[in-house]
C-alpha cells in the first residue's frame, strides 16, 4: 500500500513539473514574439486551468428558445368597443386610440405570440380576462409617468387584459376622516377588483412623488377579512428628468413587498423622459394624427423594448399565479389566530352554559340535582 502511495505521489510531482514547464514555454518571449498578442491571449485562455466559475454558469438551467408563431402576427385579444362597458371605457381607458391607429401602431406590430397564446388559453379556461389596475404619479398636463403608464396599458390591452387606469386628480391627501370620499372608494374598489397592478412613478428628489405615494397610502393592508393587494402581481416603472436612476423603482419594489404583492423581477427605468416621447397631435388633423400614431407616443429605443419585456413578463406571471391566488392568502399565523379565537369562543359558550345551568338549578331549589322543595 505504501509503495502505491509513493508511486502516485511521484506521478503527481512529475505532472506538476510538466505543467509548469509548459506554461513557461507558453509565456516565453520567444514564443510570444512569433504570434500576435490577440492569439497569445486566446491561447492562454484556452489552456489556462479553471480555478472557479466566477459567473456560476455551470449551474444554469438549459433553456430552449420558443419560436414565434406566425399565426399570432399582429393579432390582438383586446376588448372590442361593442363588448366593452361604455362608462368604464370613458372613465378608466384614456389609453384607447382611434381604431386606424390601434390597427397599425408600433404595439400592434410587436411579436408577442407566446404571451398571446398563454392569455388566450387562460381566457378560454377561466372565462375571464386578467384584471389590471394602472397607477401613475403626476398631475402635470403632460405627465411623462402618465404617458408611460398609457403605453403599458396599450400593450396589456392587446394581450387581452381588462385594463383600468386610475386618475389621481382629486384624491385627497391621506387622513383619518375622508375614507368615504368618492375618489378614495373608487381607488379601493379598483384594487380589490384587480388581479395585478402596474405602478409608474416619476423620480423626484431621489424618490417617489407624493402624488404616487398618496394613492398607496389610501389602499389599506386589510379591510375586515379582505386584503385589497395581497397575492396580486406587480410591475414597476419610473421616469426621470436626468440620467438613468433606479431610486424610484427600488422604492416601488419595497412598497410592493409591504403591500404583500409579488413584484416581477424585471423593471423599467426611463431616463430623460422628455426626450423619449413624440409631440402631442391634434386629433382633428386626422392625417397627421394617424401618421404620429396618435401623438405623445414612446420613441423606438432600448427603453421601449424593456418596457415591452416588463409587460409581457407581467402577463405571464399573473396568468400562472392567479390560478393559485387562494394559496397565497393562506398563512400559518392567521390560521393559528383563527384557531385560538375559535377555542376562546367555545370556552365562553361552555362557561355561559354552566352558569345558566347553575342559575336554573338555584331557581328550582335543586341541591345536587335533587328537588329539596318536594321533600
Amino acid at each position: 500500500m505504501r509503495r502505491t502511495y509513493t508511486r502516485l505521489a511521484g506521478q503527481l510531482v512529475a505532472l506538476t513539473k510538466l505543467q509548469t514547464t509548459y506554461e513557461k514555454q507558453l509565456l516565453s518571449p520567444t514564443l510570444l514574439s512569433t504570434i500576435s498578442p490577440a492569439r497569445a491571449v486566446a491561447k492562454m485562455v484556452s489552456t489556462a486551468r479553471v480555478n472557479g466559475d466566477l459567473n456560476n454558469t455551470e449551474v444554469l438551467r438549459k433553456s430552449s428558445v420558443v419560436p414565434p408563431d406566425p399565426a399570432y402576427s399582429q393579432r390582438t385579444l383586446a376588448i372590442q368597443k361593442e363588448e366593452d362597458n361604455e362608462d368604464i371605457r370613458v372613465l378608466h381607458r384614456p389609453f384607447l386610440l382611434h381604431q386606424d391607429v390601434a390597427n397599425s401602431d408600433w404595439i400592434s406590430k410587436l411579436e408577442l405570440s407566446t404571451a398571446l397564446k398563454m392569455a388566450e388559453v387562460d381566457m378560454n379556461r377561466t372565462g375571464e380576462r386578467l384584471k389590471v389596475l394602472v397607477l401613475y404619479g403626476s398631475l402635470r398636463s403632460r405627465s411623462y409617468s402618465k404617458l408611460l403608464a398609457l403605453e403599458c396599458a396599450r400593450i396589456l390591452f392587446r394581450l387581452g387584459c381588462d385594463v383600468r387606469v386610475y386618475d389621481p386628480a382629486g384624491l385627497p391627501v391621506k387622513d383619518d376622516v375622508q375614507h368615504d370620499h368618492p375618489k378614495v372608494q373608487q381607488l379601493r374598489d379598483l384594487s380589490k377588483w384587480s388581479d395585478g397592478h402596474v405602478w409608474v412613478s416619476p423620480e423626484q428628489h431621489g424618490t417617489l412623488t407624493g402624488v404616487f405615494k398618496n394613492q398607496i397610502d389610501w389602499i389599506p393592508l386589510s379591510t375586515g377579512s379582505v386584503r385589497p393587494t395581497q397575492g396580486r402581481t406587480l410591475a414597476i416603472a419610473e421616469v426621470s428628468g436626468g440620467s438613468q436612476s433606479f431610486n424610484a423603482v427600488n422604492m416601488l419594489r419595497i412598497l410592493g413587498r409591504w403591500m404583500r404583492m409579488f413584484t416581477i423581477p424585471n423593471q423599467s427605468s426611463v431616463p430623460k423622459a422628455y426626450t423619449q416621447f413624440t409631440d402631442a397631435q391634434d386629433p382633428n388633423d386626422h392625417q397627421s394624427y394617424i401618421e404620429a400614431e396618435g401623438g405623445s407616443r414612446m420613441k423606438p429605443s432600448g427603453n421601449r423594448e424593456r418596457l415591452v419585456d416588463c409587460m409581457e413578463e407581467f402577463v405571464k406571471y399573473t396568468i400562472i399565479m392567479r390560478q393559485q391566488f387562494e394559496l397565497f392568502n393562506d398563512r400559518y399565523s392567521e390560521r393559528a389566530e383563527r384557531a385560538a379565537k375559535s377555542a376562546e369562543e367555545e370556552r365562553a359558550k361552555q362557561k355561559a352554559g354552566e352558569e345558566g345551568n347553575a342559575r336554573s338549578m338555584a331557581a328550582a331549589d335543586l341541591v345536587n340535582g335533587v328537588d329539596v322543595a318536594g321533600i
